[in-house]
């Protein structure tokens, strides 16, 4: 087999193209590295905080402390007090505003806030003594909320870990019930009719010498066991607010019953058993997303999670508060660094916590939190989808002709054209048919891989 050779690639167009914010003013750098605002907080430095993170991270918005409590589970979960930082209608919140979210690149970010804060004095850092929002949850042994509260504190984590450590057997105090809360909880997200589409997904990494290439990478346990931690807060988050008729929840709607039956009827095609009874998700988690039939199936099921939104209320409860993944009404609250809502939610549920009245400047952002979210994620979707685009056509350039083999995922035009996946590299773009069916096996010719349009088309060899 041929290998690859790892291309350097300038990223520095697709900033340029699909712009980037400007860099922060010196009136919003300033109030980044203000000290925080006075607050009474808990003192919780003695509990032995862990960050789980991938490697080299350091926008750290959460630490955790998960062990068992009886039959039951005891979760504490820090998450970076960002509000404390960031006075509402100054330089930083208007700029944050602008932002929304943190633009991922493989050659760096361009972040929410200010590394200084996002980086420094906000982030969870070992050994550094932070303001935090704490969530402290007792749950039964079926993850089922007993207790709930939430404070402002101060925090001191202990390590710095990546997930490929906690992988390779890394278990401090704090992650004792991290597996067995894990797997308890991803059950119970299927019993109430969640979906989780755990799909790989390409990510473009920096070889040792300097290039770059495309891998697919699937969520390793330790990954999908902490992102249960993150939902169950979002969980018990919305509850909150739900109950105080106030908030921003994160919604998506439960697809309807021909949504469900168009998925169900591609499954036999595509040799996937759907017994009777079973809920989509139940499907969806037995499927091997490796192979090519089932990737093809888990394409078309993605479907079923169209549609996701932010939805506010103020003075009652939304008329669809629900999210189909996860199976019950959640919130973002869990990474106010990278993720402008989340600082807001947060700041309802500390009111609403402490029987205070929500903060004027929340309840006047909240109406208008959707469209500036709905903005931002699609600009970061965008940025992604360029930059594996662009990834894709420079590793191919030089081999038009050249033939692979590779899947069919999806098929449009009574199969006269479609998407494949490639075995090597792990490239999915168009090609022209005819007779292309989907989960079916192939070899397919490069007939175009242009880095200028960032444009990869294959036909049937």
């Amino acid at each position: 087999m041929r290998r690859l050779r790892a291309p350097a690639i300038d990223f520095g167009a697709i900033r340029s193209e699909l712009g980037t914010p400007p860099e922060f003013s010196p009136e919003a750098l300033a109030e980044a590295a203000a000290a925080p605002a006075e607050s009474t907080r808990t003192d919780l430095t003695d509990v032995p905080f862990v960050t789980v993170d991938p490697p080299g991270s350091r926008d750290l918005d959460q630490a955790l402390h998960l062990v068992p409590d009886g039959d039951g589970f005891l979760l504490r979960y820090a998450i970076a007090d960002v509000a404390a930082f960031v006075r509402p209608g100054g330089a930083l919140d208007r700029e944050t505003t602008g932002r929304g979210v943190t633009l991922y690149l493989p050659d760096g970010r361009i972040p929410l806030h200010p590394p200084v804060l996002s980086e420094g004095a906000a982030s969870l850092l070992p050994d550094q003594v932070r303001p935090a929002v704490v969530w402290t949850v007792r749950l039964a042994a079926d993850a089922t909320p007993l207790d709930v509260r939430i404070e402002r504190a101060t925090v001191r984590s202990r390590q710095q870990l990546s997930y490929p450590e906690v992988e390779a057997g890394a278990r401090p105090e704090a992650l004792t019930a991290l597996e067995a809360f894990g797997t308890v909880r991803a059950e119970r997200v299927l019993e109430r009719g969640g979906i989780d589409l755990d799909v790989p997904e390409q990510e473009v990494e920096r070889t040792g010498d300097g290039g770059w290439r495309l891998v697919l990478r699937a969520q390793t346990p330790a990954e999908r066991h902490n992102a249960q931690v993150s939902l169950l807060t979002g969980e018990c988050a919305a509850a909150m607010m739900l109950d105080a008729g106030v908030g921003l929840l994160r919604t998506l709607p439960p697809a309807g019953p021909a949504d469900v039956e168009r998925v169900r009827a591609v499954a036999p095609g595509l040799g996937i058993e759907w017994p009777s009874g079973a809920s989509p998700g139940r499907v969806v988690a037995s499927v091997d997303a490796a192979d090519p039939r089932g990737a093809a199936f888990l394409d078309v099921a993605a479907t079923l999670l169209r549609g996701s939104g932010y939805t506010p209320f103020i003075g009652g409860v939304p008329e669809q508060p629900f999210h189909a993944g996860v199976g019950a009404p959640y919130a973002h609250v869990t990474a106010p660094l990278r993720r402008l809502a989340d600082r807001y939610a947060t700041e309802v549920c500390l009111a609403v916590a402490a029987g205070a009245p929500v903060p004027t400047w929340v309840l006047e952002a909240l109406p208008g939190l959707p469209t500036t979210m709905a903005g931002a994620t699609r600009r970061a979707g965008e940025f992604e989808r360029a930059v594996v685009d662009l990834t894709e056509a420079v590793l191919l350039a030089e081999r038009i002709g050249e033939e692979f083999d590779a899947a069919v995922v999806d098929v449009s035009g009574e199969g006269k054209s479609g998407t494949v996946a490639l075995d090597d590299p792990p490239v999915w773009a168009k090609c022209a048919g005819p007779g292309l069916r989907a989960g079916s096996r192939l070899r397919v010719r490069l007939l175009e891989a242009d880095p200028t349009t960032r444009r990869v088309r294959f036909g049937r060899a």
